[in-house]
C-alpha cells in the first residue's frame, strides 16, 4: 500500500521494462496469463495546475520566496501576540501580492489548458472493429491504426504501415518540431506497404517491439514481427519508419500508421522539459539588499527592546494584573522584541517582488513589438521565451557565437572543387579547369564524371514537382528546370543544383531506384543501401548498382573523416587543395568511392541486416559495420561551397568590441575555414597577433604550449592578441590547465575555437562563467548543436535560421539575424537594466523613509510600541499610494535616447559589472532615505512645537480625545510630507516624461488627498475605531500646516537638486553628456539645468537657471560635441547618422 501511494505521488516510479510490446490494431494474444501493458492516453498536458491543486500548489511555490514567507511569519505573529498594529496591516498587502501573482499564473495556465483542449479534441480517424471510426485525438490508444490525410498533422507518434504509393513512401515536413522546412522521406515495411485498405489492415497480425520513449527526435530502435504462415517475418524499424507527432504530411494523399507513443510519451512532449532556472545579477543583488534590510530591522528591534527596559518607568496609577506581574521577564522581552519586529516590518518592501515581476512581464512586450528587430524577408519578429533576464541583457561581458547560420547566411553556393588533384572553378553553370577559359568546349574525363555522379547519388535530396506525385515509377525524366530540390543539408542542395547545371541531373528516387540524366542520357541506378550520416563518423554513403551491373560505394563527408580512409587517388594534392579552399572561407566536403564484388556486398548486407534488427546496442553494432564498409576508399576530390556573411555582421562585432564585450566564435568547421570567416567578419583583424593552440597530441605538449603562449603575451607589446584553439587541444587544456587557459583567453581580444563538439561548446561557456570573476555570458546560435551552450550561458539567444528551431525553443530570446543583437543589448539591455536598478533602489529608499520615523517616534513614547501611522496608511502605502509611479517609471524611462544608445556602444561600458546597482549606490540611496526620514520627523516636530495652531483650529489639545487626535495629526503630517517627498523624488530622477508618467504621478498625489479626505470625513461602521476622523480637515485647514509641508519637502529635495547640478557640471558621465544630444526629447528644461557647455564659467549654470525661470530656455544653444574617445556606430536601418553639431547649428534628431 505504501509503495502504491509513493508511486502515485511520483516518489517511487514503477519499474519499467527497457522495451514495450505493441499489438497492431490491438489484436492481443488469447491466453490466460497474458498481462496488458499500461500506456498513457493521448492527452497532451502542458499546463501546470488543475482545478484541485491550483491553490495549494501555487501557495507552496509563492511562499518559497523568502519575502513572502517572512510576511507570512509576521502576520502569524500579529495573530498570536498583542502587537501595536492590526494583523490586517500585514495580511492585506500579503494577500494582495499573493493574489496578483496567483491571478497572473492562473491566467497563463488557463491559456495552456485552452490550447491543450484544442489539440486534444481534434477529430481523427482510427480503425476499430473492422471499420473507420471518427474520434477525438485524446482517445487514441497505443496499437490503434490511424489514418492521416494530406496536409494533416500527426496526432501521435506513429509507425508507418502503408501509403497510397506503391513503394510505401511518404513525405513529411517537421517544421513545427525542428524548423526544417524541407520534405523528409519516410518508408513503410515492404511486406506491409501493400496493405492499403481498411479491411486489409484490420486483418494484419503484427507485433512491434521498441524501446521505451525518449526525447531524442532522431532516434528510434524497434522491430516488427509479422505473423504469416508458415513463418513469422521480422523487419527492423528505425527513424525512417516513425512519424512524429506535430509533423505534417505533404505530397501524399493518405497514410496509415500504428500508434506507438501516445500523449506525454510522445517525443515532442518529452522535449517540453523545463530549463534550469536562470537568475539575473539584479535579482541576486536584490536578495542581498533584502538580507541587509532584515539585519537593519533586527537591529532596530533589539535596540528598541533594550531601551524599553533601560528607560522603563511605570506610573503609580498603572495597575498590572497578577498574570502580568508573575510573567517571565524573558518571555516578556521576547514578546516585546516580536512586537517591535511587527512595528518595523514595513521596512521590507513586500510589493517589490510583484512590481519587479510585472515590470519584467510587461517590459518584455517592448522587445516583441520592436519593428527594428523585425526581419522583412522572413516575416519574423523577436521572441521572448523568458522575461526574467531582461535586465541581464545590459550586463553581458562575453558573447559566444556559432558561425554557420549565425554569422553566415547558411545559403550555400558551389564555387570551386578539386578532382583527381586538379582544381576547377564553377562559373556560369560550367566547371572550368584552371588554365582553361570559360566558353571553350570541354569533354569531361571519367574521373570528373565519377565525381559528379558521387555528388548526384550520395545525398538525402529529394524532388518536389507536379509530376512527382503522379509518377509511381521513374519512367521519364521531368524537365530539369521544373525540378525543385529539398534537402536537410543546404550543402547537399547546393552541390546537387550545381551538378544539374553542369550536366548530370538528379531526376528523382524511389525506394530501390535513383534516376539520373547524364548529359541528356537517362541512367537508372539501383539503390542497394544507405549508410546514414551521423555526427561521430561525419560522413554518409550509398551503395548503388550501375546500369552495367557494377556495385559501387559512394562516400561523402568531412576531410578529417575521408582522407584517413583513402588508399588511392591524389591524396596529398587534394589535402593541399582542401587547405587552400578553407583559407578562402569555403566549406569543404570530400568525395570517395569503392567498387564491391557481389560476394563482398552479400556479406556486408547480411551484417547490416543483423545489426539493424538488433534491439540491444544497435547503434554500436551498426557503427562497426559502417566502419567495416567505409575503408580502402579511392579519393575522387573535394568540393568548396561558399556560405556568405549575414548583413552587417562586421559592424555588429566591431560595436560589441567598442562596448567592452569580448566575442568568442565556437564552430565545428575546420581551422582554415574558421580563421577566414573570422577575418572577413572583423572578429580577427590583420594587425592582430594570432596565437595558436592546435594539433596538441599529449597533455605535456599542451601544457608546454600554454606556457609559451602565456610568456609571449606578457612580453609581447602588441596591443591585441587573438587565440585559435581546436577541439582536441581544448580537451587537453581542460585537463588540469583550466586556470592558465582562462588567463590566456582573458588577455586575448578575440578567441576562435574550431572543430568543436556541442558538449565542448557548453564546457567552454561553463569554464568562463564559473571563473572567479563570474562574468555574464551570452551564447547565440541557430542549430541543435548550439543548444547545450545556449542553455549553459547566463543568457541564451536563438537565431531563427535554417538549421531548425531547437535553438529557438531552448533559448531565452530569439532573433532573426545576428545584427539585431546590437540593439537588443545596447538599447533594450541598457534601458531594462537602468530601469529595474532604479526601481529596486527606489523601493528600499521609500520604505526607509516610511518606517524610520516610526523608529524615531518610539524615543518620544518611551518605546511603548505606539504606532505613528494609522493602519489604513500602513496597508496602502506600498500597494496603492506609491506603486503605480515607480511601475510606470520602470516601463518608460529612457535616460538616453535609443538611437544614441545604439550609435555609441561605449555607453554600454558605464553600466557593466552591475555598476548602477553597486553597493556604493545602494548605500547612497539607503543613507538618503535615513536623512530624509530624519528631516520629515524632526522637521514636523520642530514646526509643530507647542503651537496649537498647527493642529488646525487652536483647540485640538483641550481634551483627552483631542490630545489623541494630536498624536494622529502629527503622524499624518509626517506621512504626508514623506509621501509627497518620495513621489517628487521619483520625478526628479525621471528623464523621459510621458503623459502616463504625469497621470500616475500627479494622480497618486490627488488620490492620496482624496482618500484621506473621504477616510477621515465619515465614520465607517465596519471599523472598530477611527482615529483619523476629521484629522485631515483640522490639520490642512491651517495655513501653517501647508507651509510646513512645503518647507520640509523643499528641505529634503533641494540638496538633491544641488548635488545633481554640481556633479553634472564637475564630473559629467558619458550618459549625461549624451543627453545633450537630445533636443525636443523627453528630457525637459528642468533636466537641462544640469547640462553644461564647453567654455562655460562656473556661474553659467546659474545664468541658465534664470533664463529658464524667465521662460528663455534654449537647450539648442548648448554645444553638443563628442570627444574623440567616444566612437559613434550605426548598424540598423532604423538608425540615421547624427549630423555634425556646433553652437550655431540645429541638431538632427532621428
Amino acid at each position: 500500500m505504501i509503495r502504491w501511494i509513493r508511486q502515485q505521488l511520483g516518489f517511487d516510479p514503477p519499474h519499467q521494462s527497457p522495451t514495450r510490446t505493441i499489438y497492431v490494431s490491438n489484436h492481443f494474444p488469447q491466453y490466460e496469463n497474458f498481462v496488458h501493458q499500461k500506456f498513457p492516453d493521448n492527452r497532451m498536458i502542458s499546463s501546470k495546475y488543475t482545478v484541485w491543486n491550483f491553490i495549494p500548489k501555487n501557495l507552496f511555490e509563492q511562499f518559497r520566496r523568502i519575502a513572502n514567507f517572512y510576511f507570512l511569519v509576521i502576520f502569524l505573529v500579529q495573530l498570536m501576540i498583542d502587537t501595536p498594529t492590526s494583523p490586517y496591516t500585514s495580511g492585506l498587502p500579503l494577500f494582495f501580492v499573493i493574489t496578483v501573482t496567483a491571478i497572473k499564473q492562473g491566467y497563463e495556465d488557463w491559456l495552456r489548458h485552452k490550447a491543450d483542449n484544442e489539440v486534444n479534441n481534434t477529430p481523427v480517424y482510427v480503425i476499430r472493429s473492422g471499420g473507420l471510426v471518427q474520434t477525438r485525438s485524446q482517445n487514441i490508444r497505443v496499437g490503434d491504426i490511424v489514418r492521416i490525410e494530406k496536409d494533416q498533422t500527426f496526432p501521435t507518434d506513429l509507425v508507418l504501415l502503408s501509403t497510397d504509393r506503391e513503394d510505401g513512401t511518404c513525405y513529411v515536413t517537421t517544421a513545427s518540431l525542428d524548423g526544417e522546412t524541407n520534405l523528409k522521406t519516410h518508408h513503410a515495411v515492404p511486406e506491409i506497404a501493400k496493405l492499403r485498405t481498411v479491411s486489409q489492415l484490420h486483418t494484419l497480425r503484427a507485433v512491434i517491439t521498441c524501446h521505451q520513449p525518449e526525447p531524442d527526435l532522431y532516434r528510434f530502435v524497434g522491430q516488427i514481427r509479422i505473423q504469416q504462415n508458415p513463418n513469422n517475418i521480422v523487419r527492423p524499424l528505425g527513424p525512417e519508419n516513425l512519424l512524429l507527432r506535430g509533423a505534417s504530411l505533404k505530397n501524399t494523399n493518405e497514410v496509415y500508421g500504428v500508434a506507438v507513443y501516445t500523449g506525454m510519451d510522445a517525443k515532442i512532449a518529452l522535449n517540453y522539459k523545463s530549463k534550469s532556472q536562470k537568475r539575473s545579477s539584479v535579482e541576486k543583488s536584490m536578495n542581498t539588499f533584502l538580507i541587509v534590510f532584515l539585519e537593519i530591522l533586527v537591529i532596530e528591534a533589539v535596540i528598541s527592546t533594550i531601551l524599553k527596559y533601560a528607560w522603563w518607568y511605570e506610573p503609580s496609577y498603572n495597575e498590572r494584573t497578577t498574570q502580568e506581574k508573575n510573567s517571565s521577564r524573558i518571555l516578556t522581552g521576547i514578546s516585546d522584541f516580536l512586537a517591535f519586529l511587527v512595528l518595523y516590518n514595513y521596512i521590507i518592501p513586500i510589493s517589490l517582488y510583484v512590481t519587479v515581476e510585472m515590470q519584467k512581464f510587461l517590459g518584455s512586450f517592448f522587445i516583441v513589438w520592436d519593428l527594428d528587430l523585425y526581419h522583412d524577408a522572413t516575416g519574423q519578429r523577436a521572441q521572448v521565451n523568458t522575461s526574467d533576464l531582461n535586465e541581464e541583457l545590459g550586463q553581458v561581458e562575453y558573447v559566444f557565437t556559432d558561425k554557420t547560420g549565425t554569422l553566415t547566411e547558411n545559403e550555400m553556393k558551389f564555387r570551386e572543387c578539386s578532382i583527381n588533384g586538379i582544381k576547377y572553378k564553377y562559373i556560369n553553370g560550367n566547371l572550368v579547369r584552371e588554365g582553361v577559359t570559360d566558353g571553350e568546349k570541354y569533354t569531361f574525363t571519367d574521373e570528373e564524371k565519377m565525381f559528379l555522379k558521387a555528388i548526384s547519388l550520395c545525398h538525402t535530396v529529394h524532388i518536389n514537382d507536379q509530376e512527382e506525385t503522379r509518377r509511381s515509377n521513374l519512367n521519364s525524366v521531368v524537365d530539369s528546370s521544373s525540378v525543385q530540390y529539398y534537402a536537410a543539408s543546404p550543402d547537399e542542395k547546393a552541390l546537387v543544383e550545381a551538378a544539374r547545371k553542369i550536366g548530370i541531373t538528379f531526376a528523382g528516387s524511389s525506394e530501390k531506384n535513383i534516376l539520373l540524366n547524364e548529359f541528356g542520357k537517362e541512367q537508372r541506378y539501383k539503390l542497394l543501401d544507405i549508410l546514414e550520416f551521423d555526427a561521430n563518423r561525419r560522413r554518409m554513403s550509398v551503395i548503388v548498382e550501375t546500369p552495367e551491373g557494377k556495385k559501387i560505394l559512394f562516400t561523402k563527408g568531412a576531410e578529417s573523416s575521408i582522407l584517413p580512409l583513402a588508399k588511392t587517388g591524389e591524396i596529398r594534392t587534394t589535402s593541399v587543395h582542401v587547405d587552400e579552399l578553407a583559407m578562402k572561407g569555403l566549406r569543404t566536403l570530400c568525395m570517395a568511392c569503392k567498387y564491391l564484388t557481389k560476394k563482398e556486398y552479400e556479406e556486408l548486407a547480411s551484417q547490416l541486416l543483423a545489426a539493424r534488427t538488433s534491439l540491444q546496442h544497435r547503434e554500436e553494432e551498426i557503427a562497426n559495420v559502417f566502419n567495416l564498409i567505409e575503408r580502402d576508399l579511392h579519393l575522387l576530390g573535394v568540393s568548396g561551397v561558399e556560405d556568405k556573411l549575414q548583413d552587417k555582421v562586421p559592424e555588429t562585432i566591431e560595436a560589441l568590441k567598442l562596448a567592452g564585450i569580448k566575442v568568442w566564435v565556437l564552430t565545428g568547421d575546420k581551422l582554415e575555414t574558421a580563421i577566414s570567416v573570422s577575418l572577413s567578419s572583423g572578429h580577427f583583424h590583420r594587425a592582430m597577433n594570432i596565437l595558436e593552440l592546435t594539433n596538441q597530441k599529449s597533455d605535456t605538449e599542451c601544457a608546454a604550449q600554454l606556457q609559451r603562449l602565456d610568456t609571449r603575451i606578457k612580453h609581447d607589446h602588441v596591443i591585441q592578441h587573438g587565440l585559435v584553439v581546436d577541439g582536441t587541444s581544448l580537451s587537453l587544456a581542460l585537463r588540469g590547465h583550466e586556470e592558465l587557459f582562462i588567463e590566456i583567453c582573458k588577455n586575448c581580444s578575440a578567441v576562435l575555437c574550431c572543430r568543436m563538439a556541442p558538449l565542448q561548446k557548453a564546457k567552454v561557456v561553463r569554464l568562463l562563467k564559473t571563473s572567479p570573476a563570474k562574468p555574464i555570458t551570452l551564447a547565440i546560435g541557430d542549430g541543435a548543436n548550439d543548444v547545450s551552450m545556449i542553455m549553459e550561458a547566463n543568457i541564451g539567444i536563438g537565431i531563427m535560421g535554417k538549421e531548425g528551431r531547437q535553438a529557438v525553443r531552448n533559448s531565452d530570446y530569439a532573433i532573426a539575424r545576428f545584427k539585431f543583437l546590437a540593439k537588443l543589448l545596447f538599447v533594450h539591455g541598457h534601458l531594462y537594466y537602468v530601469r529595474i536598478s532604479h526601481l529596486v533602489q527606489y523601493f528600499f529608499y521609500k520604505n526607509v523613509c516610511f518606517i524610520t520615523p516610526q523608529f524615531l517616534y518610539q524615543f518620544f513614547c518611551l518605546f511603548s510600541q505606539q504606532t505613528l501611522y494609522d493602519g489604513a496608511y500602513l496597508t496602502l502605502y506600498n500597494i496603492c499610494f506609491t506603486s503605480l509611479p515607480i511601475l510606470m517609471y520602470s516601463l518608460f524611462e529612457q535616460d538616453v535616447q535609443p538611437h544614441i544608445l545604439q550609435n555609441k556602444p561605449s555607453l554600454y561600458k558605464e553600466i557593466s559589472r552591475n555598476e548602477v546597482l553597486s553597493l556604493k549606490r545602494f548605500l547612497y540611496w539607503t543613507l538618503l532615505g535615513f536623512c530624509h526620514a530624519f528631516i520629515f520627523f524632526f522637521g514636523s516636530y520642530l514646526l509643530r512645537g507647542d503651537d496649537a495652531s498647527m493642529m488646525g483650529n487652536g483647540q485640538i489639545l483641550k481634551s483627552n480625545r483631542q490630545l489623541m487626535s494630536g498624536n494622529w495629526t502629527f503622524g499624518f503630517l509626517v506621512f504626508t510630507v514623506m509621501f509627497i517627498t518620495v513621489t517628487l523624488k521619483l520625478g526628479i530622477e525621471t528623464h523621459y516624461w510621458t503623459w502616463i508618467n504625469h497621470f500616475v504621478m500627479w494622480g497618486s498625489i490627488i488620490f492620496y488627498f482624496g482618500f484621506s479626505l473621504l477616510y477621515g470625513a465619515i465614520i465607517w461602521p465596519f471599523l472598530q475605531s477611527q482615529d483619523m476622523y476629521c484629522v485631515f480637515v483640522h490639520m490642512l485647514s491651517s495655513g501653517s500646516a501647508w507651509l510646513g509641508i512645503i518647507v520640509i519637502v523643499v528641505a529634503c529635495l533641494f540638496p538633491d537638486v544641488l548635488r545633481k547640478v554640481f556633479w553634472r557640471h564637475a564630473r559629467p558621465t558619458l550618459a549625461q553628456r549624451s543627453q545633450l544630444m537630445e533636443p525636443n526629447s523627453g528630457i525637459t528644461c528642468m533636466e537641462s539645468i544640469c547640462c553644461y557647455s564647453r567654455g562655460e564659467t562656473v556661474c553659467s549654470p546659474l545664468r541658465r537657471i534664470l533664463d529658464q525661470i524667465m521662460g528663455r530656455c534654449k537647450p539648442l544653444r548648448v554645444n553638443r560635441c563628442w570627444s574623440d574617445l567616444d566612437p559613434c556606430y550605426t548598424n540598423d536601418r532604423s538608425i540615421l547618422t547624427l549630423s555634425s553639431m556646433d553652437g550655431s547649428s540645429n541638431a538632427s534628431v532621428v
